[in-house]
């Protein structure tokens, strides 16, 4: 019940949660190690938050927050033959978990941690199939439908904006497409708009505004900079000179639960992410369930906590870790409090803390983030009084004046000013995507006066060329990790576009090669070329 000492809220929190991946659908393998990457974030992520929610919704413990669906993961959520392989991907892990109970007969420490696997992993499959029919994304329309969650949108396929803003065009491509399937498949109008990797510079937000967008996250820097300075910080938005409003993420928070050092999600107690069965088991417990020609690969099957900094790791404890999980979020909301009485002294309103993160640190990385969320709800309701959870949308309802400002140039990640996405390791990437939509423009041009297969090629050329504009590459290449098949998309994917280009101009489409492309990269069905348009058709 809430505190009649304490009645009005003195904070608000808008959580808000990144969900993306790369578009990655490979149908000419049976298997693809990369594909794994969606069936991971859907066991491990996806379908443990919307058991999350549906235990709040459950015990009536109200909760709201923000999901920005990026639209490559909701194509993957749309796709027959990836809903199909991820059962698949269950079934195979099943086998594993029940082959393994034999194994651990002799290792009772592990068998809490396997009886925990094998019943999430079979509610996660029937929830799936059962609730719904394979899309986790029609799980996220329901909570929509009911005003749990504000769903929003982000580049069409994660391109950074700023350094794809020497063509407009680039941009429009990326936002109309964007916006289109958004209001296809959730059936309304984002509000607001994630720009990739909080990529933003001056003017992105006229053009924001131009689609109807009413606002977008930057990150701190970003806002903290701003001119005039905002005098509230990032504890409240502010309006850009387009009318759009800027909210700022919030430091602490985000370092809190971020940094797996300082934050929460390196503490002893929780599941250890790079122990796995995958590498731990020999070929022969692992069979038949390694990857084609024998490739070792993370199961999910970790029984390890993080213990220390070495390399001696404890068994995990399941019923352990959650308690810390709870004890955590009573220490965010302890914090939060503390953040926001200080703060509140010297406002008109009560603060706002933007806490955002990449969907994928709760549950993937960090296992017991699901429960640490869920946690957070259930004891802001008991304790009552102090703080309340809001969406950006509810917030500039209830306070729709805000201070003039300009924010700057900003990214998140390292130094945040865009060098993890502009380096020595990726910086070739963008000329040629400067000339390919140069080019994607004639196309657009074209496109009402062609015909058929010709009309076709032009709108696959649009999905080749949004693929390459991914900032998913650049991030590839700039940690090292799957440089070669970051490499290797980018480049296919401009050289497709680029055959197709060739085709239409000589008025030759081969049509073969044509519905090869349309079936393996089968995103965006609705895609309109007219995005590319040059300013004077």
């Amino acid at each position: 019940m809430p505190d009649p000492s304490n009645p009005t809220p003195t904070g608000k929190i808008s959580l808000v949660l990144h969900c993306h991946l790369p578009f990655v659908r490979h149908p000419e393998h049976d298997h693809f190690l990369e594909e794994n990457w969606y069936y991971e974030a859907l066991f491990e992520t996806y379908l443990p938050l919307l058991s999350a929610f549906e235990e709040l919704s459950r015990r009536q413990i109200p909760f709201r927050m923000t999901l920005s669906v990026s639209p490559t993961f909701l194509s993957m959520c749309l796709d027959p033959l990836l809903q199909r392989r991820a059962v698949r991907y269950a079934d195979e892990l099943l086998g594993l978990a029940r082959k393994e109970e034999k194994r651990i007969q002799s290792h009772p420490e592990f068998k809490p941690v396997l009886a925990m696997y094998l019943e999430k992993l079979e509610r996660y499959r029937r929830d799936l199939l059962g609730k719904y029919h394979g899309n986790v994304a029609e799980g996220f329309k329901a909570y929509q439908a009911s005003g749990q969650l504000e769903l929003i949108t982000c580049a069409a396929t994660h391109g950074f904006l700023p350094l794809l803003a020497l063509r407009e065009a680039a941009v429009r491509g990326q936002v109309e497409t964007a916006l289109r399937s958004h209001r296809a498949f959730f059936g309304k109008e984002p509000a607001g708009f994630w720009l990739p990797e909080c990529g933003y510079q001056p003017g992105l937000d006229g053009l924001l505004a131009h689609y109807g967008l009413r606002y977008f996250f930057v990150e701190s820097n970003g806002l903290l900079e701003a001119q005039p300075r905002p005098r509230y910080g990032t504890f409240a938005p502010v309006r850009c000179p387009s009318g759009l409003s800027a909210f700022g993420r919030d430091l602490e928070s985000s370092k809190q639960v971020w940094s797996s050092k300082e934050g929460y999600p390196g503490d002893p107690d929780y599941r250890e992410f790079y122990r796995d069965a995958g590498f731990d088991l020999t070929e022969g417990e692992l069979h038949p369930y390694l990857q084609p020609e024998g490739i070792r690969r993370f199961t999910g099957l970790k029984y390890y906590r993080v213990t220390g900094p070495g390399n001696q790791k404890e068994p995990y404890d399941p019923q352990r870790a959650r308690r810390k999980a709870e004890a955590h979020a009573a220490d965010f909301l302890a914090n939060r409090r503390k953040q926001a009485g200080t703060v509140s002294q010297w406002m008109d309103r009560p603060p706002l803390m933007t806490c955002m993160y990449d969907a994928e640190l709760f549950g993937h990385w960090w296992y017991e983030g699901p429960d640490f969320l869920q946690s957070l709800f259930e004891q802001n309701h008991r304790q009552g009084g102090g703080l309340s959870f809001t969406t950006p949308s509810a917030y500039l309802e209830e306070f729709p004046e805000n201070q003039p400002s300009q924010p700057v140039f900003s990214s998140w990640g390292l130094g945040g000013y865009a060098e993890f996405w502009l380096n020595e390791t990726n910086d070739w990437l963008y000329p040629p995507l400067s000339g390919a939509c140069d080019e994607m423009s004639y196309l657009a041009d074209q496109y009402e006066w062609e015909k058929g297969a010709s009309q076709r090629a032009i709108c696959q050329a649009a999905r080749e060329l949004l693929l390459a504009q991914a900032s998913d590459w650049a991030f590839m290449l700039k940690t090292g990790n799957h440089k070669a098949y970051a490499e290797r998309r980018f480049k296919t994917h401009l050289a497709r576009f680029h055959k197709l280009s060739q085709q239409v101009r000589r008025h030759k489409v081969d049509e073969i090669f044509l519905s090869d492309l349309e079936e393996k990269d089968n995103l965006f069905p609705g895609i309109d070329p007219g995005a590319y348009k040059s300013p004077s058709k």
